[in-house]
């Protein structure tokens, strides 16, 4: 069995003021499964971490392992959600996924939207990431109107068949030692803010000092950035989840 350790902590809503964490980490005992909600583009009571709460629950098999193939496992749990509740196609909440699975012959990894994972083994480091989202960001007045649509980024709402355009990978078992998975919260340490040079250096700061302290660097940036001006963001600090999988 692989050795798994985790990391989340929540950050403020856009007018700066605590909020429930709206991340999920899901340990399964074949899998880890990486969440981040986002609210619908018109508001309702159902936010972002209600969705991503939900969304986590139906990716959790009874059985505890997630068997079949990924695509088709995300797109069954998206479809009971919107059936359970009512969720619209364009008008709901949604959530990032990002999920490995492991068996003895291989390793699977599925990516939706902007939560990373970065896979370390006989190959290097490969980073599994759907950059759809980041691409649109800057080019259009607001990015959720292309969401779940061509030419636009794709994301778990309501409507199955976004789990089809998840990134996806496979590498032999034997072939990978490590597994990291994160959400923007953590992935804007490497991406946005340089604080690390790579993943081999979070890989390598969990090692040595555990998951927190990936977070803790991240954050103690962003408080030397309250006005937004070094790292232009919608708030201070954004949820963090991250879990690192490392095999024996």
């Amino acid at each position: 069995m692989p050795e798994i350790t985790t990391a989340e902590r929540a950050g403020v809503g856009a007018d700066g003021r605590p909020r429930p964490t709206e991340d999920r980490v899901v340990v399964l005992p074949n899998a880890v499964v990486l969440l981040d909600g986002a609210t619908s583009p018109t508001p309702r009571v159902r936010d972002g971490g209600w969705h991503s709460a939900r969304l986590a629950a139906e990716l959790t098999p009874p059985d505890g392992d997630l068997d079949g193939d990924l695509a088709d496992e995300l797109a069954a749990a998206i479809k009971r959600l919107a059936d359970a509740h009512g969720l619209t196609p364009g008008d709901s909440p949604s959530s990032t996924v990002a999920i490995a699975r492991w068996t003895d012959e291989a390793v699977d990894v599925l990516v939706l939207a902007d939560s990373p994972v970065a896979v370390f083994g006989e190959h290097g480091v490969d980073v599994v990431a759907d950059d759809r989202l980041r691409d649109l960001r800057g080019k259009v007045s607001r990015v959720t109107d292309w969401r779940n649509r061509e030419g636009g980024f794709w994301v778990a709402e309501a409507d199955p068949a976004a789990a089809y355009r998840a990134v996806r990978r496979t590498w032999r078992r034997d072939a990978v030692h490590a597994i990291v998975l994160a959400t923007d919260g953590v992935a804007c340490g490497v991406d946005d803010y340089g604080l690390f040079a790579d993943w081999q250096e979070v890989l390598d700061v969990t090692s040595a000092n555990g998951p927190e302290s990936v977070l803790d660097a991240i954050r103690e940036a962003e408080r030397g950035d309250v006005d937004h001006r070094r790292w232009p963001r919608s708030k201070t600090h954004d949820d963090q989840a991250l879990a690192v999988v490392r095999f024996p």
